[in-house]
Parts: structure tokens; C-alpha cells; sequence
């Protein structure tokens, strides 16, 4: 029996002792004073709603909302989290969760200290690792500088001007500590933004007359799909599907439907796309825009990584001309940052990420292209795919097909990075061998003689000098355990150690996986472990790379142990003698 109760009484001056029993459950429908949890203050609500503007509050934009939060304050204080929740009208859990996924964002609970004013990030994939990056890192933190602090990045895009660094959104080619600290100390945090070709320079050379031609009916969707495929286009983001096929498959889904740029260049030696959107947008653009009128995309997201901040300004400067010239009455272009995540390279964990959600790949089927953008049909296209259309729909399918060599199509930006002399995007034939780009090169670096590549950037695989003249194709690899990707190539030397290549490699796997799915998150964690010591035990790493490629939902834990079984197959000799330190520094 319940007998609490309450003592004292009314109109009798609280004498007499009389108890009155409490029913039990009557604290329900009394409302608490203030929610539970944290108090959210008024000028924390409206410190957000001046950064964020005023409503009405799409959830979809949550990352953009975070992003405007964190520019300004510099992290992301849990009043202003609280505050967002409030205006979004979503759980503070939910917030939460997409804020701690993403690398770029710094959660800031009550009582921690904000971090320093000033960021420093000094990548430390494998290009940036043989160009010193390492001892840039431990040169840096060094330095006698409070207002800044030093943090390991994944690659940031600029292998062939390694080492690299960012401070703050300044990007640093041939990063050095003098270099580095005299801007974090000098406030100079801001991107630069290259020359580049502007709307106006690209018209003046006949730039989007194929879309005028298409928009106006002289080309017709059927025939440009022909050209595309006549002409061997595929997708040059890594998985090498063909673009008409593509754009027939989602053609053939039930509208409304949408479209997204894959702009999300993680991979590590991969350059290429931030290359031509670098110095010729408007080509890409137009590709776009072609590619939106041939699968009536009512809306196009535009993803670019969140490192690529010059080529964020110069789409915020050139997507407005596009509407202000009329180029785009048949779609809405949008512009979406990501925010620091590798995996969000994936087609469906990017469309999580644009819908404001963690970027977790989800599982099909349904694909994309039947279920993407809040479950519409939705065309995925990498930026280089986007942007050869233009010229393949002038020149005609011969001209592209005919560029090719060893039986491939096409042509191919290849991003050399390593111990060549003159690193860099260089445009060659498709089917182009790993000796035809160490040529294209300049050769070897003084010093350096040629011992081994990665085909495909860091997923890619590792083959030795001897298999350097296989075509750079798709299909030309998978038959030796690699595959070739995004087209990266980095050029490994005899002064590389291939155990501490294979590790850094895995470092970064272990690093930037989701987490979702069990063998790839475990998976890749014991894998740098087993890794890590002296000696490999070669039959237990096999199995869990077997593991783990069988069992893992997306590519990233499916091809993260391919470094691995390339050294353990191809380099034996460095397992017995090497260990696992830093590869050659130049």
C-alpha cells in the first residue's frame, strides 16, 4: 500500500497532524516548471536565429545550419545546439548525432574549454607521409603558438604538392612549419580562389551552346544517351558505370525525379575533379545542366567536400549567373558542403548526408537510381563524368573513342602523385600503363628507382614494378586483387618500406569508417593492430581481410584490405625485412 502522504492542514494553522494520501500516478498531469535537461537561454535561441536567419527551418538543412554555427563561433557550443533544436523543431539527440558524425564540427558541451581560435590541419595520407608530413606535424606542434592547435587530417586533395596542410580554410601547397605558423599566427584562414574561367570567358568560346541545343530540341534525349555510350563514357568516379546506361536506367523510374553531383574527391591521390573545377567550371556546369535535361531532373544537389573551399566560393559565385542568364529553366540547382567524412564519397551515404543525416550507406537494394533523394529516383554523376559531355556531344563518339589505347576508350585524368618528377592531373589516353605516366612524368625523382604503385588510390591495391605496363583500365585489374578506381595513381620507390604504405593506408580506413557495419569498423581497428608488429601474421590478416571483404555493407570495408593482400602477394620480401615506420621521406 502506498502511504506516502502529507502532513498539515488547512485553515486550522497547520496543527492537528491530519495526512492526506497522495494517489498513486498523480504527478502525471502536472506540468514541470521547465523542460527537462538543459535550460535553453534566450539569447543562446537568438544568437542562433541571427546566424542561421530566419525560418521556416528545413530539416534537410541541418549540415548547413551546423556549418553557419561553426564558421562563425569557430565550434559548436551545446546552447547553440539546444538553441537549433529548438528552432528546427527536432530532438537535441538528433542533432547531436549528425554534429559528433562529421569531422569538421567541434561539439563544445558546457563545461569545456572552446578550442583554439585558429585550426591547423596537415594531412596525412600516404602522398603527404612520403613528402614529410610527419615531420611537418611534429615540427608544428612544437611551436610555441596557444591560439592554435595542430590537427592530423585525411587527404585533403593536393597530393602533387605534398606535404599540405590547411589553416583554417587557407590551403597550403608545399606546406612548411615557417609557412604554416606565419599564417594560423597571422589570421590569414580564408581560402584563396585561383583564376579561373569565368561564365562570361566560357561563352565567349561557345560554352553551353550544346545546351542551348539540347534545351531547344535539336539534339534529343535519345540520341545524346547513343553518342554518350557509342563514345565508351563511364562513370570516372571509381565504379566505371556506363553513363548512358545510367541515365537510361533512371529514365525508366517514375518521376518527379533528382539529381546529385558527387563532388565528395576523398580518395586519397585522387585530385582530378578539384582540377577542372579549379580552372574550367562552366564545362563541368553544363555537363550538369545536360545531364539534368536528359533525366528531367526537377532539382540538382551539387555535394563538394568541405576541404575544397575555393571551389565552394567559385560555384557561390558562378551558379547565380547561371540562373541570371537563363541557363537552368529546367532545373533548381543547390549547393550542399560536406563536412569532413570520407564515406560520404558513396552514393547513397552522400544522399543521406544531403538529406541532413549522418552519411551511413545504406543498404540495397533499392539503388539510388531507384530510391535516392528523399526516395525519388536520382541520378548520381562524378564531376569529370559530368564533365566530358559537352565536348563528346560536339566532337561526336569517334572523336572520344578514338583517344583511347590497349583497347580502352576515351581519355582518362590520371592524378600522379609519389616519387615522379613532375607530379600532377595529366590527361592521357585511356588504357594508359603505370610506366606510360611515370614517363609523362619526367620519370623517377632523382634517387628514386621505380618499385611499386597504387592503380587506384588507396583502395586501389598495390602492384609491383614488374605488372607496370597492364592497361589503367576498368576490368584490366580486378583479376590481380586490385581495381583502378578514381584513376590515382601514386608512385611507391625502393625507398619505400610496403608494410608502413599498407599500414598507413589501413590507418586511414580504420579512421574514416562509419561505424555501421561490424567487420569493416572492427575489422579495420584489428587489422592496424596485427599491423603494427614487427612481424605480419600473413594467415590471420588473410582471414580478415576475407571477412571483411565478404561481410561489409559498402565498398569502403570491402576494399580497405586490398593494400594488404597486394603486399602480402606481391612485395614478400618487405614483409620479412621491413617494419612498420613512416615510408621515405624526399
Amino acid at each position: 500500500m502506498n502511504d506516502m502522504t502529507i502532513k498539515g492542514g488547512h485553515g486550522n494553522g497547520g496543527g492537528g497532524g491530519r495526512k492526506k494520501p497522495i494517489h498513486p500516478g498523480a504527478g502525471r498531469r502536472n506540468a514541470l516548471l521547465h523542460p527537462k535537461g538543459r535550460v535553453l537561454t534566450p539569447e543562446e535561441l537568438a544568437t542562433v536565429k541571427g546566424l542561421i536567419g530566419e525560418g521556416p527551418y528545413e530539416r534537410p538543412l541541418l549540415i548547413e545550419y551546423l556549418h553557419k554555427i561553426q564558421d562563425a563561433e569557430g565550434c559548436l557550443p551545446a546552447g547553440l545546439l539546444q538553441g537549433l533544436a529548438e528552432l528546427m523543431r527536432v530532438p537535441m539527440a538528433e542533432v547531436y548525432e549528425v554534429a559528433t558524425f562529421y569531422a569538421h564540427f567541434d561539439v563544445v558541451p558546457d563545461d569545456a574549454e572552446r578550442p583554439p581560435a585558429v585550426t591547423v590541419r596537415v594531412c596525412d595520407s600516404l602522398s603527404c607521409m612520403m613528402a614529410g608530413a610527419e615531420q611537418l606535424i611534429e615540427a608544428l606542434q612544437s611551436k610555441d603558438a596557444p591560439n592554435v592547435r595542430i590537427l592530423r587530417a585525411p587527404c585533403v586533395g593536393s597530393c602533387h604538392t605534398a606535404p599540405v596542410a590547411h589553416v583554417g580554410h587557407h590551403h597550403v601547397d608545399h606546406a612548411t612549419p615557417t609557412k604554416v605558423m606565419e599564417l594560423a599566427t597571422g589570421g590569414h584562414t580564408h581560402p584563396e580562389v585561383p583564376a579561373y574561367q569565368t561564365l562570361e570567358q566560357y561563352v565567349s568560346e561557345g560554352g553551353y551552346e550544346v545546351l542551348k541545343a539540347c534545351l531547344s530540341g535539336k539534339h534529343t534525349v535519345e540520341d545524346v544517351i547513343a553518342t554518350l555510350s557509342d563514345g565508351g563514357l563511364r562513370g570516372l568516379g571509381g565504379a566505371g558505370f556506363p553513363t548512358g546506361r545510367k541515365w537510361t536506367l533512371v529514365r525508366a523510374e517514375k518521376g518527379p525525379r533528382l539529381m546529385a553531383v558527387n563532388g565528395d574527391e576523398g580518395e586519397p591521390g585522387t585530385f582530378k575533379d578539384r582540377h577542372y573545377l579549379e580552372t574550367r567550371p562552366h564545362q563541368f556546369l553544363e555537363g550538369m545542366l545536360i545531364a539534368a535535361w536528359a533525366v528531367e531532373a526537377e532539382e540538382v544537389f551539387i555535394y563538394m567536400r568541405d576541404e575544397y573551399q575555393a571551389v565552394l566560393e567559385i560555384l557561390r559565385a558562378e551558379l547565380p549567373k547561371l540562373q541570371a542568364a537563363n541557363l537552368a529553366p529546367h532545373t533548381k540547382i543547390n549547393l550542399r558542403r560536406g563536412a569532413g567524412a570520407y564515406i560520404c564519397g558513396e552514393e547513397s551515404a552522400m544522399i543521406e548526408s544531403i538529406e541532413g543525416k549522418r552519411g551511413l550507406p545504406r543498404h540495397r537494394p533499392p539503388y539510388v537510381a531507384q530510391v535516392g533523394i528523399f526516395n525519388r529516383p536520382t541520378l548520381v554523376n562524378n564531376v569529370e563524368t559530368l564533365y566530358w559531355i559537352p565536348q563528346i556531344i560536339e566532337k561526336g563518339a569517334g572523336w572520344f573513342e578514338n583517344q583511347g589505347t590497349n583497347g580502352a576508350k576515351g581519355f582518362r585524368s590520371y592524378s600522379v602523385s609519389g616519387h615522379v618528377a613532375n607530379p600532377g592531373v595529366i590527361l592521357a589516353p585511356a588504357g594508359s600503363t603505370a610506366n606510360d605516366l611515370v614517363r609523362l612524368c619526367g620519370g623517377m625523382k632523382e634517387g628514386h628507382t621505380f618499385k611499386g604503385y597504387l592503380p587506384g588510390g588507396a583502395s586501389g591495391g598495390i602492384l609491383p614494378v614488374s605488372m607496370a605496363d597492364i592497361p589503367l583500365d576498368f576490368g584490366q585489374l580486378e583479376k590481380h586483387g586490385c581495381f583502378v578506381g578514381s584513376h590515382a595513381v601514386v608512385i611507391l620507390s625502393d625507398k619505400d618500406d610496403m608494410k608502413a604504405v599498407a599500414l598507413n593506408l589501413m590507418k586511414f580506413f580504420e579512421d574514416e569508417s562509419c561505424g555501421q557495419c561490424t567487420p569493416c569498423r572492427n575489422g579495420t581497428e584489428k587489422a592496424v593492430q596485427l599491423m603494427s608488429r614487427p612481424s605480419w601474421d600473413k594467415e590471420l590478416l588473410d582471414d580478415l581481410a576475407q571477412v571483411m571483404r565478404d561481410a561489409s555493407i559498402c565498398g569502403l570495408g570491402q576494399a580497405a584490405s586490398n593494400p594488404l593482400t597486394s603486399v602480402i602477394k606481391f612485395f614478400p620480401d618487405d614483409i620479412v625485412s621491413g617494419s612498420p615506420a613512416a615510408p621515405e621521406r624526399d
